[in-house]
């Protein structure tokens, strides 16, 4: 039977073999089919990250509004996404300015004063769509972390567990069977065997019942867990080998070889197939703002202390290398994203990506002006959206604004959340 005419797939079906079973992508043989009306559109979905130590501004905010903006060196990172982002000026969490670093707990909930004794906790954005959209999919939601920090916050104003360890993570997404048929199967990875040994046969017969742009997409797919599974196995060899002794005291500076940007790469990793496989469709990921020594040539310092800088220029450019790192995987995030398709459209198009931080000038612990970006989500993009000058924060804009934008864009009909009503003026639809 012609793959295009046959009863489409099931979204839950897996390639199965040795006990195990593998999730699929989402499938345009998945989408049901109506006479003379195509495939229905594919889910829509959002995905928050936010870097907890800010974004130094003078490279990252530019000094041109609009569509002809003149970059700057973070944003040339995402250089060749430019029409598919937006960068914001202007935007804040009013009530918020003497949060500090406890603006980390209201980043995506918008809720007033959590520096403040007795404070109490709103929903996050993401939440408030897991709420909205999770029964369709095996998890309501997927909170990351690379330390324990989060970002999430349920309606009971309580902060949710971040998943820390990419491996975990990708065996609870990906692998179906007993915990003692995961754990072999996990072992075989740590081994170099790869997973989709297991289910090549299954994989082959699935082949012969789809089209050619679906046989397209499963060697996409196949080729990114092949690479999740060499970066797994390379992290987990690393943890096993002793640390080199050394005969020298111990330094004054603290020293901390953990990779932030290597564990900020495997989750961003996980990102596009846990939306593929529709898993999920709502995804939050906090950059934890530790004072790590993070292993990039030329750092020499913790993140945190280079982020209170105190214009100290060789601290600067320190702190540049570490966020043009942070940059360049957030770019290679929105490559993956918009490399994979699914009903006419790339996967960054069916999903609202934001990337940005609660503080906006770590080194003063300021909150106003915060650094952020809009990715994907059908948006008009390409441009640099000013809510509010730099120098007048008085007229600065809600946050939450953009955050109904957000929630608009993935299907919900509402035009509020915390305390704002209305979207953001200037962003308009695609």
């Amino acid at each position: 039977m012609n793959a295009s005419t046959s009863r489409p797939l099931s979204r839950r079906t897996f390639l199965r073999g040795a006990g195990i079973a593998l999730a699929l992508p989402f499938l345009d043989s998945m989408l049901p089919r109506t006479s003379g009306a195509g495939a229905a559109p594919a889910p829509k979905r959002m995905v928050c990250i936010n870097t907890a130590l800010g974004l130094h501004a003078p490279f990252f905010f530019p000094k041109t509004p609009g569509r002809g903006y003149e970059s700057t060196p973070y944003l040339e990172r995402l250089a060749k996404h430019r029409d598919d982002f937006t960068v914001f000026s202007g935007l804040s969490h009013l009530g918020n300015e003497a949060a500090g670093h406890n603006g980390e707990m209201t980043f995506l909930t918008g809720a007033f004063h959590p520096e403040l004794p007795g404070f109490h906790n709103s929903i996050s954005i993401d939440q408030f769509v897991a709420d909205d959209v999770g029964v369709a999919t095996r998890f309501p939601s997927i909170v990351l972390g690379t330390e324990g920090s989060n970002i999430s916050v349920n309606r009971s104003g309580v902060r949710l567990p971040a998943d820390t360890k990419p491996s975990k993570v990708f065996a609870k997404l990906f692998l179906e069977g007993t915990p003692d048929e995961m754990q072999r199967e996990m072992d075989r990875l740590n081994e170099g065997r790869s997973i989709l040994d297991a289910v090549s046969d299954d994989a082959k017969r699935l082949g012969g019942r789809v089209g050619a742009g679906d046989r397209d997409k499963l060697d996409e797919y196949f080729t990114s867990v092949r690479e999740m599974e060499r970066r797994l196995q390379a992290m987990e060899a690393w943890s096993r080998k002793p640390k080199p002794k050394v005969d020298v005291p111990m330094p004054h500076e603290v020293q901390n070889i953990n990779d932030t940007i290597g564990k900020m790469d495997l989750l961003f990793d996980l990102v596009p197939l846990a939306l593929q496989t529709d898993s999920t469709r709502v995804v939050s990921i906090s950059v934890s703002g530790d004072d790590y020594v993070i292993p990039i040539p030329g750092v020499t310092m913790g993140h945190h202390a280079l982020s209170h800088h105190g214009q100290e220029p060789a601290k600067i450019v320190q702190l540049r290398l570490v966020e043009e790192a942070q940059m360049n995987s957030f770019a290679t995030l929105l490559t993956k994203l918009k490399a994979s398709t699914e009903g006419g459209a790339s996967l960054l198009s069916n999903t609202t990506v934001l990337f940005g931080s609660n503080l906006a000038n770590a080194s003063s612990h300021g909150t106003t002006h915060l650094p952020i970006i809009l990715a994907g989500g059908r948006f008009k993009h390409g441009q640099h959206l000013v809510a509010a000058p730099a120098d007048d924060m008085s007229t600065s804009k809600p946050l939450t604004q953009l955050f109904v934008s957000m929630l608009q864009s993935v299907g919900m009909e509402t035009d509020k959340f915390a305390h704002t009503s209305g979207t953001l003026a200037g962003l308009e639809v695609a």
